[in-house]
Parts: C-alpha cells; structure tokens; sequence
C-alpha cells in the first residue's frame, strides 16, 4: 500500500519524508487556503516546492467545472514538474476530460468519488487514481469502508489499471481496514501515519528494557 498524505504544509511534508514511508501528497484549494497560499502564481509555486520535496505523484487540483477550462488548467499543472497528477472532479466534463489526459499520457486523480459507478467511469475512461471519499460517507451514515470494498472487487474483476486511492481517511482504523480491503493507496493527515507506530504494549516494552539496561549497568 501506498501512502500519501493530505496537505499543503510543507514542514508535514518534510517530516513524512523523513519517516521513510511517504509515497505521494494530494492536495486541495482548501489545504491551499489553510497554509495561506492565494493567487494562482503562489499556487503554483508551491506546487512546485512540493514536488521538489516529494518524490512520487502528487495530485494538483483544477478549479474549472468545464471541459475546456478543465483541459486548459490540467495541461498547466501538468507542465509544472512531472510528479504532478491532474486532480479531476467526477463530473460530466471531468470524465472527458480524464479520458483527453489518459489519452495525452498525462497522469489523472478522480476526485469526489462516492459511488462504485463513479469509480467505474472513472476507469474506463482511464484514470491514473480514483478517490472515494471514506469519511465524507461515514458521516451520512453510509459504509465509506464497503464503496472501497466494491471498487477493488469491481476492478479486480476487469483488470483495470486504475489505482484506489482512499481518500478522507480520519485515523488507524479506517487506515488498516483500507489495508485489509486492498486499496491501493491510502491520503491522510500526517498524524494518522504516525499514529500507526502507537501501541501501549510497546511504551511499556521499551520502559522495561531501559530501566533493565540501566540496573545492569549502574
């Protein structure tokens, strides 16, 4: 499983690095605005700092909601480092336009998935990655966990290349059910990775073996 995680901070993105276990970063306008960053110029600049950090794909957003628009933005962002994959809504125009990308050789990420008929035209039309929102369906009562159940299944079926993408995952547990499911890769705050290296057992182990070194070598 791949890990990417969800920001636009630069200094988590630093850190995760140094953990040794990042694969990727995915992005959004409002991790954007989190940071401060305003003004298409600035954006872009700091979509090239990340990818200057990162090594692996790292999704950048369009804002437009049409196809022209869609193809015009996605081919800058695109152009800014090769690291960079299109981050595409699944709207009308976004499948279209994922499939101009596909066609272009230029990586895509389907985003604001929540169904299994979504992640299917997704695929067929050929994207790169393909988000279902997990939390995000949590939160109306629906299984977030089984639409990333149905969309491995699915694909597994035909052999689409498309990778599932977990996306709005909130802590260990959605983590190591997507783990188990086999989603591909898994987006999430830095500290719910970090939170993968908690257990009690281990606190204690370690106390034990400290104070243990220390009594024979006092």
């Amino acid at each position: 499983m791949k890990f990417f995680v969800d920001t636009a901070n630069l200094n988590e993105i630093r850190e995760a690095v140094e953990l040794g276990v990042l694969d990727g970063v995915t992005t959004n306008p409002s991790l954007m605005a989190k940071e401060g960053i305003r003004g298409l110029n600035n954006v872009m600049a700091h979509y090239r700092q990340i990818c200057e950090i990162v090594d692996g794909d790292v999704s950048a957003e369009v804002i437009a909601t049409d196809f022209r628009e869609m193809i015009r933005e996605g081919e800058e962002l695109a152009e800014l480092h090769e690291n960079i994959v299109v981050k595409i809504p699944m709207i009308r125009d976004g499948v279209k336009a994922i499939r101009y990308f596909s066609d272009k050789g230029i990586k895509t990420n389907c985003t604001l998935v929540f169904s299994a008929g979504q992640a299917l035209l997704a695929a067929k039309a050929g994207a790169t990655y393909v988000s279902p929102f997990v939390g995000r369906l949590d939160d109306i009562g629906a299984d977030g966990l089984q639409l990333i159940e149905q969309i491995v299944q699915i694909y597994s079926n035909y052999g689409y290349e498309t990778q599932v993408l977990a996306a709005s995952v909130r802590h260990v547990p959605h983590l190591i059910q997507c783990a188990e499911i086999g989603a591909d890769v898994v987006t999430c705050p830095l500290s719910v990775i970090t939170g993968l290296l908690n257990h009690p057992l281990t606190d204690k182990g370690l106390a034990t073996f400290l104070a243990d070194h220390k009594k024979v070598n006092a």
